[in-house]
């Protein structure tokens, strides 16, 4: 792996107490986790990203947090995750964790004291108005659920700001003293190993709310300052960020005007995100080809990280009206599938009619686009969704490991669990489970393991440059390139139902033996590539050369 070792990683994402619960408390905790890391390591995962681990009253499943020098006692202890980080640095897996500062819980100390008095040392930690502020219904992160961005607190006798819920006051980065406090929690868990954070919810981080302000400025520079002293504290660690906002503004969050990528490492990628829904809710890779030429072009060292399914909803909002309501139609047709009036609430096979082919295609076109791939827990298995629960939470059920009670995730009694665990049906754990899968070549489990074994064995795809292979296509087909110092490697995608015939004969010329590395079926050899065959939902990851690093 290269010196800027997230750009060919392989990330996995999940929740700590929904992962394997070592003592039988009903709670995912450490221990259970450090239990599970040499699957992990099988399935080639190469970073963990973990989501809130600290202790919280948990009204918004962690990210309201009471204390960011602890880990929550549900989970274990300090020394336990530090063992964790030892037993996955000898898998050679590292780990990141969330860092939520844009705001507290309304119980963390810091808030208990400014809210007490206004002589407090904590007062000015906290976004205050003296009088109603006229912005007070605008802004609101959780339409439906959320209807207030400011709350008139009786103890303080002051309107605080939140742009999540109420239990969520925001933190004043206008005040030098809470940008030195957040340098300290980032020191904090540096300095016990973590290989970096991924930042929510970014662009309120830089915020400089002023009451009456909606559209407050922002200060772009305090990236630049905590990427400076991220890399003082570790050279090697990351800045993966959430900032879902227009394309035009995204280059700002990776460096400054000068094209220096001095700011973040690396963003989600929200507009692809969408994209990828689209083109196959329309069977049309047309919406993929728009993302890719309308990329912006990163810094030295940018990145984008892709996903499918993250821990929140599917977002739809960079979509337009017309466009949303297609991939509704698709894939979340039925109104409790769906949540904040712009995402689906769903898992990937769910939505996907369970159809293996279908799944392999859209993972097998994630994965081989640019950027680093990113995978939620238990979409490698196929797990579904609970929309009998609330909100989010219906992606957020205990991991499906085998099938003893409770999937094997806990020995709690069913009623103590965390969460209720997938009982019946076509996405029960007596049907969707890891040992299943784990003794069927042919399960989609052993798919990915071949899938991100392939991805790791092609370091172009994550480093290199990605462009779309602009050349006469069948309905349906996107053929698009990876191109790096190790080589080049085309892919084939047929987002249809109808086989194929591609014409790549342009491409003979630079071809030293092309051979299909990964598909969907084995097809004929490929010789002068202008008669190239593709399945309908079919693929096809062709190693064209390999370059003098490859």
């Amino acid at each position: 792996m290269g010196d800027r070792w997230y750009q060919e990683a392989v990330v996995y994402c999940l929740d700590i107490d929904t992962f394997a619960d070592s003592n039988a408390d009903g709670v995912g905790d450490i221990p259970g986790l450090i239990s599970r890391l040499d699957y992990l390591a099988r399935l080639g995962v190469t970073c963990l990203w973990l989501h809130p681990i600290h202790p919280s009253p948990n009204k918004d499943d962690g990210y309201d947090v009471t204390d960011f020098y602890n880990v929550d006692p549900r989970f274990g202890t300090l020394g336990d995750f530090a063992e964790l980080l030892h037993q996955a640095s000898n898998r050679g897996i590292r780990i990141i964790i969330d860092l939520v500062v844009n705001h507290t819980s309304d119980e963390h100390p810091w808030f208990v004291s400014a809210r007490s008095s206004p002589d407090s040392p904590y007062r000015d930690w906290y976004v205050w108005a003296d009088h109603e502020p006229t912005d007070r219904h605008q802004g609101m992160v959780f339409p439906g659920e959320q209807h207030e961005t400011w709350t008139y607190d009786r103890t303080a006798k002051s309107w605080f700001y939140h742009r999540f819920y109420k239990y969520q006051p925001d933190l004043n980065f206008h005040n030098p003293e809470v940008r030195a406090e957040i340098k300290k929690i980032i020191s904090f868990w540096l300095q016990l190993g973590v290989a970096g954070f991924r930042m929510d919810a970014v662009p309120f981080i830089i915020e400089l709310t002023e009451p009456g302000h909606p559209d407050s400025p922002k200060d772009f520079d305090y990236l630049t300052e905590l990427r400076q002293h991220v890399q003082w504290r570790r050279g090697d660690a990351v800045l993966l960020a959430e900032a879902n906002v227009e394309p035009d503004e995204l280059p700002q969050f990776f460096g400054d005007n000068a094209g220096s990528g001095n700011r973040l490492h690396m963003l989600f990628d929200f507009m692809l995100n969408g994209r990828l829904m689209l083109a196959l809710a329309r069977q049309d890779p047309e919406p993929v080809i728009e993302a890719l030429r309308d990329t912006p072009k990163l810094p030295e060292g940018g990145q984008w990280a892709t996903f499918l399914r993250n821990h929140d909803e599917i977002d739809l909002s960079r979509l337009t009206a017309e466009q949303r309501e297609q991939v509704y139609a698709q894939f979340g047709p039925e109104e409790h599938m769906r949540i904040y009036e712009r995402g689906i609430r769903r898992r990937f096979a769910p939505m996907l009619d369970n159809d293996r082919r279908r799944i392999e295609l859209a993972y097998s076109l994630q994965f081989s686009l640019r950027g680093t791939p990113v995978l939620r827990y238990g979409e490698e298995i196929g797990m579904g969704e609970n929309l009998d629960l609330h909100g989010r939470e219906a992606i957020r059920t205990p991991m499906q490991w085998s099938y003893q009670p409770n999937a094997g995730f806990s020995a709690a009694e069913a009623e103590k669990l965390v969460r209720p665990v997938i009982e019946s049906g076509e996405y029960g754990y007596p049907t969707v489970n890891v040992t299943a899968q784990r003794k069927d070549r042919n399960s989609l489990l052993s798919w990915f393991e071949r899938m991100i074994r392939t991805l790791r064995e092609a370091p172009e795809i994550g480093s290199g440059s990605t462009t779309h292979i602009d050349v006469p296509m069948p309905a349906g087909v996107l053929a698009h390139r990876a191109d790096g110092a190790t080589g080049t490697m085309v892919f084939l995608h047929n987002l249809g139902t109808e086989d194929a015939v591609v014409d790549l004969g342009l491409l003979a010329d630079e071809a030293e033996l092309p051979i299909d590395v990964l598909a969907d079926r084995s097809y004929e050899e490929l010789g002068k590539m202008d008669t190239v065959r593709i399945n309908g939902y079919g693929y096809r990851w062709i190693r064209l050369r390999r370059g003098p690093l490859g």
